[in-house]
């Protein structure tokens, strides 16, 4: 469906986010005059009719009733595709769709790299941009990394970097190059279902010409299987990590200790990046050097600093267990404490604690909504726990007096933020300024839009 395709028709638009302020305003670019009903929360509704005062605006979460006088629906991605309203819809006879699929039907002939995963994504979707652009070519960085593809609508570009969450890839169009970089549990209170997040996750898959996957994940290897046109990375036949080096085959082409995002994930994010340019026929070989000048994405592994003597590494955006035993994994050797813990969406912890039974770091925290049963099943296993802070500031508070001088104070939380903050970023800004750093100094994301 194409935005033209919207004339003459009722059309509701629910979320008021960033992509639910860029769905309207492509549509009024295209179809100014087509009324538009906005479904957002209370707190929203005043801002919505300063955007956008032709709005007829509703607050609250609508029922299948409030959209049952609709023929489209443009929902946000954070709208999860499983609540009941919008299934009533669709068996209403109503088309659901989203700023993505609007996207991909109006750009269907751009040349696109969609990334998803579970962990990862965001990272190497910024290297693909970054490394395209040192070769000369003008590229868009855009999608679930911070910029909705409908801000960059009618614009050219030679290459569009572009990350899709499990809440989008059912709704991108046709893809030149798919890339999977993970595939864990996560997001469960949206996809209703281990399966089916996993299911939601490989649908990029089904609209890839070809697809690119992680080697060292025999899960996702066997999952893709069938994949008429599957390439793969992390594996000694292509671009893969071993001895310290980024390596193409037996070729040494990149010395790990360069890169400024720390930990081998990063570098396993480094050659799905680089495996990603060498498939849509670019030359990685040549653009590898510009890893070096690669900026780490904020909350991502940040380090932050010194400050009183400890050293603080950000990474919020760490929201499953497996995204923690990661960050441990790049901080090996050194003494660490890490702050583990927020909201609770039911994930399964129980690698982690078996992880920790055999290599834990100097202190762990557990704080948040669901500290509690993390410090339960920790201790259960017989592994040291510190569960008395509850919330983020007793839990910098805690740290700062555990940790002895030198040591690191790590957040990754392994949950998201939602039991104390609106996001990620806000917690990583707060830790930041917990810390004694100055948390509006984490800026967005570089290099998002078309250069």
């Amino acid at each position: 469906m194409r935005i033209a395709d919207l004339a003459g028709k009722r059309v509701a638009i629910w979320g008021f986010g960033r992509e639910g302020r860029a769905a309207i305003a492509a549509i009024r670019r295209r179809l100014p005059q087509l009324p538009l009903t906005l479904f957002c929360s209370e707190a929203e509704m005043g801002l919505a009719r300063a955007f956008d005062a032709a709005l007829i605006v509703h607050g609250g979460e609508p029922d299948a009733v409030a959209l049952a006088p609709f023929d489209v629906v443009v929902k946000s991605p954070g709208i999860s595709a499983y609540k009941p309203a919008l299934l009533a819809a669709r068996e209403a006879g109503a088309r659901v769709t989203s700023g993505t699929a609007l996207w991909f039907a109006e750009q269907a002939s751009s040349s696109v790299i969609a990334v998803t995963g579970t962990k990862g994504k965001s990272t190497t979707t910024a290297l693909i941009a970054h490394l395209a652009r040192s070769l000369g070519k003008r590229t868009a960085l855009a999608g679930n990394i911070g910029m909705p593809m409908l801000e960059l609508l009618g614009q050219s570009a030679d290459l569009w970097a572009i990350e899709l969450s499990s809440f989008q890839t059912g709704e991108a169009g046709p893809v030149e190059l798919g890339v999977i970089t993970s595939l864990y549990e996560e997001h469960l209170d949206w996809h209703g279902s281990r399966e089916r997040y996993i299911d939601d996750k490989l649908k990029l898959a089904e609209v890839s010409r070809r697809l690119l996957v992680n080697a060292t994940q025999p899960f996702l290897l066997e999952r893709t299987a069938q994949h008429p046109q599957r390439l793969v990375f992390g594996q000694v036949d292509g671009w893969h990590v071993a001895g310290g080096l980024i390596r193409r085959g037996p070729q040494a082409v990149f010395e790990i200790a360069r890169l400024r995002a720390p930990g081998e994930h990063n570098a396993l994010n480094a050659c799905a990046a680089l495996a990603a340019l060498e498939a849509v026929g670019l030359d990685a070989i040549s653009a590898a050097a510009s890893l070096a000048a690669f900026r780490p994405l904020p909350h991502r592994l940040q380090p932050l600093g010194e400050h009183g003597g400890l050293w603080w590494i950000n990474d919020s955006i760490s929201t499953t267990p497996l995204a923690t035993l990661a960050a441990l994994e790049s901080v090996k050797g050194r003494v660490v404490t890490v702050m583990v813990g927020g909201h609770d969406r039911g994930l399964d912890w129980s690698v982690f604690v078996d992880a920790m039974r055999h290599a834990a770091p100097h202190a762990i925290v557990a704080q948040g909504a669901n500290g509690a049963r993390i410090a339960d099943a920790l201790r259960e296993a017989g592994v040291s726990v510190h569960d008395e802070a509850t919330d983020l500031t007793a839990a910098v508070d805690l740290a700062r007096r555990i940790t002895p001088p030198g040591g690191i104070v790590l957040l990754s939380p392994g949950a998201p933020s939602f039991d104390q903050f609106h996001d990620y970023a806000e917690r990583g800004r707060r830790f930041a300024e917990l810390a004694g750093f100055d948390g509006q100094d984490i800026v967005g994301i570089e290099g998002l839009g078309i250069a």
